[in-house]
């Protein structure tokens, strides 16, 4: 069992990038930390890389779109920890360049199984050990295309960027977000944009370093009590719907 004097966490996609960077931070500041991946190879190199830095991270395989992938998982940390503090849904995937009138419902359904579902499947899952903790969070890495008022104001970068798929599928997760803030009294529930970091999800042609990118991670998964909940937030601030 844990530490009870320790925050807990769990980030999921944490392998590399924005969510190896998230773990780093939150065990860096003192946190224990399951650094949550698909890959078992990829995952037991991260963790023990972190792990060798004297941080206390430790590795639990999880793939967001597997139902018996998730329930292990949430065994396994069970049988390490008596409670979750913070959750973050940082699991997630892009999809191909395609206009809107190109893509058809196979490209979305594909890219919603790990966006959308996936935080589901994780919450739902991970909601028993939430509320073991006096301080529950739960942090959505979302993104700023997710906001329609951004997309609608033609003097927005966001208006000019089309995907379809992928801005989509974080509108519905700052959806899914709202609901289970208002349905969680004492958790605190935020949507996280981290800007436009540089990963291999873009090709490295971000334009933040994933430490500038996680500050906003860090300060949602870090709320005390008086801190908001059921808002969408980039580091500068709230962020229209």
């Amino acid at each position: 069992m844990t530490d009870t004097a320790k925050t807990v966490a769990l980030v999921t996609g944490a392998n590399k990038g924005l969510g190896r960077e998230t773990v780093r931070r939150l065990a860096g500041a003192g946190w224990q930390v399951f650094l949550a991946a698909r890959d078992r190879e990829r995952g037991t190199q991260a963790a023990g890389e972190l792990a060798g830095e004297g941080l206390d991270v430790e590795f639990v395989q999880l793939d967001v779109t597997s139902d018996d992938s998730v329930a292990a998982a949430v065994k396994e940390v069970a049988g390490r920890v008596d409670h979750l503090d913070v959750l973050v849904n940082n699991a997630g995937v892009g999809g191909p360049r395609l206009d809107p009138p190109e893509m058809d419902a196979d490209v979305l359904r594909t890219l919603y199984e790990v966006n959308v579902f996936g935080p589901v499947r994780v919450t739902h899952a991970f909601i028993p050990l939430l509320r073991e903790s006096a301080r529950p969070r739960i942090v959505m890495v979302s993104s700023g295309l997710a906001s329609l008022a951004n997309a609608s104001d033609a003097a927005r970068p966001e208006s000019a960027f089309l995907a379809m798929d992928y801005a989509s599928s974080k509108s519905a997760l700052n959806m899914i977000m709202s609901q289970y803030a208002r349905a969680l009294p004492g958790f605190k529930v935020n949507a996280a944009d981290p800007g436009f970091p540089a990963t291999d999800m873009n090709h490295h042609t971000g334009v933040h370093t994933v430490t500038e990118a996680s500050d906003v991670i860090i300060r949602l998964a870090s709320l005390d009590h008086d801190g908001p909940t059921g808002g969408f937030f980039a580091d500068a601030g709230p962020i229209p719907w």
